[in-house]
């Protein structure tokens, strides 16, 4: 239990209607998690306003309400916070009330289109290897030391980040590699958290449904490294235009790395084949089992973390030569007989055309690849055409089906995609919305040496189709099909 004013340290605050010193067990921005002695944010949302649930909040127990407008009728013996937004007064508040528990380890936050599930899965692998105990938050799981907690969104909301946190110092936890998405960003979920280290991966076309402007989606980088204290370094790279963009403002300490362009560290690809990567690292050979230029990228920018944070370079590289790729991440499923299937998370129009020119590069003109690919529902539209385009450009033959069509009509997406497909290639372009079904049609295209790429999931275990979530593995999907028509 906490004060009040305890937990308001450092907010702004602009009206204060009743005492701080109420006393409080926990913080709430869902009014159906209230009980007594709880503080309620009353944040707004992009489709639901905190405010409209006050009433509801003080009849469930909330001793202080924290909003940007105060109801018309106040309650006595509630106290009422009004601050001018309520959504980074939620994460300064969280990380008051958990004792700041970023401050306690050193918490590494990675940003960028692609590589961010990679990279952070990477660097939490790569410091366990070297003795460390680590944390990890990201799209695909949550980790405290060996439990593993299944993950909800890329970054969780400011008041699970700070719980997180908290139980990772609880249990000891030296360092916390998290994904860092532009939407926790722009919904300041990342308020009142102190990072050691700053990522930029890249930035490519994604989410302009939420953000508006491709501007507006670099600006929401952009602030992530405008925030980082002059203790923290920021690592970017430098094969991205918008990499300098991202340190323009940022106290932090300026790093680089890069495979194309000069930077503090660079990597050199030696060789890419279908068994691993063989490349040169700031002067030192390494193999890794990760394939492709963008895990070349992705394996510099994990090397290049460690050893700005004090570990030694050839024990870095001994232990990243050991590192398996992250579920659903340019994964490898073998048929016995010989149909090799890739399944991949690439849901934007760069990392699908990384993924396809890296399959082209390992294989030889006389491989059929047949890529099976979608595009979400009620996501950015204006992608899907592109994404159709690409895959038709640099596959042998695409079957388009559904993604995660949640609340549009599956054919309607798919309709939009094949607007990008030219004429002289709808021939090699077939659309079948059951995404079971068009995987099996891939698979039953294959010979033996053909690369089947399923892309747009990668890691998900369900497909969302009209508010419902089926369960679906594109990994158990795959093995399954090829078992059946290529034993």
């Amino acid at each position: 239990m906490k004060l009040l004013k305890d937990i308001l340290y450092r907010v702004r605050i602009e009206q204060v209607v009743g005492s701080t010193n109420t006393a409080i067990e926990q913080i709430e921005f869902d009014s159906r998690k209230v009980v007594a002695f709880t503080a309620f944010v009353a944040t707004r949302g992009t489709q639901v306003d905190g405010h409209a649930f006050i009433a509801k909040a003080i009849e469930s127990g909330a001793s202080a309400i924290v909003c940007e407008e105060l109801p018309t009728e106040l309650k006595d013996g509630v106290t009422y916070i009004r601050v001018t937004d309520a959504a980074a007064t939620l994460g300064i508040m969280a990380a008051n009330f958990f004792d700041h528990p970023s401050k306690k380890l050193k918490l590494v936050g990675i940003t960028g289109t692609n590589g961010k599930t990679s990279t952070a899965t990477l660097l939490f692998r790569l410091f366990r290897a070297l003795g460390h105990k680590c944390g990890l938050i990201s799209t695909v799981e949550m980790r405290i030391g060996q439990r593993t907690i299944p993950s909800t969104h890329t970054t969780p909301d400011a008041v699970r980040l700070n719980e997180l946190l908290a139980e990772m110092v609880e249990e000891k936890v030296v360092y916390c590699f998290m994904e860092v998405s532009s939407h926790s960003v722009v919904q300041e979920r990342i308020a009142g958290l102190h990072f050691a280290a700053g990522v930029f991966t890249n930035i490519t076309h994604d989410h302009l449904d939420y953000h508006g402007t491709f501007a507006e989606y670099i600006k929401a980088k952009k602030r992530f490294f405008d925030r980082l204290p002059a203790t923290a370094f920021a690592l970017v790279n430098a094969d991205d235009v918008n990499s300098s963009v991202m340190l323009q403002n940022t106290k932090a300490v300026k790093r680089s790395y890069a495979v194309k362009n000069m930077a503090d560290h660079r990597a050199r690809i030696v060789e890419n084949q279908l068994t691993g990567l063989h490349l040169n690292i700031d002067g030192h050979d390494m193999y890794s089992r990760l394939i492709g230029e963008f895990n070349a990228s992705n394996l510099l920018a994990v090397y290049a973390v460690a050893t700005l944070m004090g570990e030694e370079p050839l024990n870095v590289l001994t232990s990243l030569s050991d590192l398996q790729p992250p579920r659903g991440r340019f994964q490898i499923v073998r048929s016995t007989g010989g149909i090799i299937g890739i399944v991949d998370y690439a849901h934007t129009p760069d990392a699908l055309k990384n993924v396809l020119t890296t399959i082209n590069d390992v294989c030889s003109d006389n491989e059929q690849v047949i890529t099976v690919v979608g595009c979400g529902g009620d996501r950015d539209r204006t992608k899907r055409p592109i994404m159709a385009r690409i895959a038709t450009e640099l596959s042998s033959h695409v079957v388009l089906t559904s993604d995660n069509p949640r609340g549009e009509d599956p054919m309607a997406i798919l309709n939009e995609m094949r607007t990008g497909v030219q004429a002289t290639d709808q021939s090699r372009v077939w659309v079948n919305p059951d995404r079971r079904e068009a995987i099996r049609q891939a698979v039953g295209m294959a010979n033996a040496g053909d690369v089947v790429l399923l892309a747009g999931k990668g890691h998900e275990t369900y497909q969302e189709i009209a508010g419902v979530k089926h369960p679906f593995d594109d990994v158990a999907v795959l093995k399954e099909t090829l078992e059946l028509l290529h034993k």
